[in-house]
């Protein structure tokens, strides 16, 4: 049993398509999106498309929340907010209400059993679609946020757009990274699989070239509101 955990696609359908691409040629059996679906990104209703005709569980991350009801203050740094409001018009504009209704109805979190093996998936914390817990937490905020309130042997989350593996109290700690927005320095698509066979469990981070030129491009061509600053995360594979 091989399955797939993808997230933070941001709109960033052609990353979106190479790691679905990855993850047909790999045969994975199972598919899982912990949410940012849209936002941010120069496709977003072709990402929601994308992601819809999987046949995946879905969950709600903090940019799908936001094309819902918009960026609130303290959510990010103020002056930020007018500017990521202006990108959430623009993504809103791109869609319908069928798409922001879909978005609206996705649960937050998701825990299941395979072969034994019990998971819990979230997009930032089992509490919160806006925390950040960083690779650099430690132990025992490790503990305290992302794992003591359910109990499972892997717990995977999205986010902070920066992929690691870790074990902490003896449960495994996977970040995705993120499909179409990685912060890691890394300039290609990231996500994670978990492998269970019999007695044995392993989780790895998977990596994706894709066309990073034709999504800037992309964002050029539908006049997207912040495209200076997409293109420089795009290159360089940091945010700031």
């Amino acid at each position: 049993m091989r399955i797939a955990f993808i997230s933070d696609i941001h709109g960033n359908a052609t990353a979106l398509e190479a790691v679905l691409a990855d993850i047909k040629e790999k045969q994975i059996d199972q598919i899982v999106v912990l949410g940012d679906i849209a936002y941010r990104g120069p496709e977003p209703k072709h990402s929601i498309k994308l992601v819809q005709d999987l046949d995946a569980t879905v969950i709600k991350g903090n940019a799908d929340e936001w094309i819902v009801r918009g960026v609130q203050q303290g959510e990010v740094p103020d002056q930020a907010l007018e500017l990521m409001n202006q990108e959430r018009e623009w993504a809103v504009s791109q869609l319908d209400q069928a798409d922001i209704d879909y978005l609206s109805n996705l649960p937050s979190d998701l825990s299941f059993i395979k072969e034994g093996v019990t998971i819990h998936g979230f997009h930032a914390t089992p509490s919160s679609l806006f925390d950040v817990v960083l690779p650099s937490a430690s132990d025992a905020e490790i503990t305290d946020k992302l794992t003591k309130d359910t109990e499972a042997d892997i717990y995977l989350y999205g986010h902070i757009h920066q992929a690691y593996i870790r074990s902490v109290g003896g449960k495994t700690i996977v970040n995705l990274g993120s499909v179409g927005l990685p912060f890691d320095g890394i300039t290609k698509a990231s996500y994670a699989t978990i492998e269970i066979n019999k007695n044995t469990v392993s989780a790895s981070i998977e990596r994706v070239d894709y066309d990073i030129e034709k999504t800037i491009q992309a964002y050029k061509d539908n006049n997207y509101p912040n495209i200076d600053m997409m293109e420089q995360i795009l290159r360089t594979g940091k945010n700031g």
